[in-house]
């Protein structure tokens, strides 16, 4: 399965989780499933870092992919995060998502625990040693406290159903180190980079402001894979000042759950320990979409 390097290629979305009054909104995600069918979007990431994973109950967790995948009823794809610092409590969780339906599952670093780059390895075996469906690794070391080094990634990539790696070390080196040296799928896990990482082989982007321009980025990656390299570099410039506020004003998902507020998309509600964001931040980043046309 390792072959299938186009299995996630394209525009992947890291949905948010809508909440209200504390609880899951089962209707607005449902609803956010359909926008991104009816908008072309080819993979939805649920109960990821932007789906406030960190603060879902197992059960919620579970609820929220089984929500996804229903809704979605095959019409996209869905890669549902199922990641944690606990191999046995990923494992439960992978399976759990192969029954729900998932096409693939996304799994993050484990954080916290900082593993040797054998953990990484035993980690990421025993998971895909466990299920059937093709697994993403997901490196963010900004987030977990430790990089899986390139070698490591290489050696993961022999594994069968291991197919992609979502990038998110901010290092064109590491990327161009594992593009060279395996076939696994490499996707952008930083907006703003997608572009550059596509000019490397890079398939794709799993992205947070796909949430709100989803067709945006599409017409990036399309532009390039169509070989027009200025019109997709006209598009990286104008989504950049989008990209860089909805993940620098304050963590993600603080600042997307904003947008989506003020375009009237979501309600804005984030879980403790997230808060609100800051006044002040909020005026800069209403004039940012206001910049961007979207207001």
């Amino acid at each position: 399965m390792a072959n299938q390097s186009d299995l996630f290629a394209g525009l992947a979305v890291a949905m948010i989780t809508p909440f209200e009054n504390g609880e899951i909104d089962e209707t607005a995600l449902r609803a956010l499933v359909d926008y991104h069918v009816e908008q072309g979007t080819d993979t939805l990431c649920p109960v990821g870092t932007t789906g406030e994973s960190p603060t879902l109950s197992h059960d919620e967790h579970k609820q929220v992919i089984s929500i996804v995948c229903n809704q979605a009823a095959g019409r996209i794809k869905v890669m549902a995060g199922t990641g944690s610092n606990s191999t046995r409590e990923a494992i439960e969780l992978t399976k759990y998502a192969q029954g729900a339906g998932v096409d693939g599952a996304l799994h993050v670093a484990p954080y916290y625990n900082k593993p040797t780059q054998e953990g990484f390895f035993q980690h990421y075996q025993a998971i895909a040693e466990s299920v059937e469906i093709p697994i993403v690794i997901y490196n963010i070391p900004g987030r977990t406290a430790k990089n899986i080094e390139p070698e490591t990634i290489i050696r993961l990539a022999e594994i069968p159903n291991i197919v992609a790696v979502k990038e998110s070390t901010g290092s064109m080196d590491q990327a161009s180190h594992i593009l060279s040296a395996c076939d696994l799928a490499v996707l952008s896990g930083d907006d703003s980079l997608t572009l550059p990482l596509m000019a490397l082989g890079g398939k794709g982007v799993v992205s947070v402001v796909g949430n709100i321009v989803p067709g945006d980025v599409k017409s990036m990656l399309n532009a390039f894979n169509a070989g027009d390299l200025a019109l997709a570099r006209e598009w990286h410039f104008k989504l950049f000042a989008l990209c860089r506020n909805l993940l620098g004003l304050a963590t993600n998902p603080i600042p997307i759950k904003a947008a989506m507020q003020l375009l009237g998309r979501d309600n804005g509600e984030v879980r403790l320990p997230m808060t609100q964001l800051d006044s002040s931040s909020m005026q800069v980043l209403e004039k940012t979409l206001q910049d961007y046309g979207l207001l």
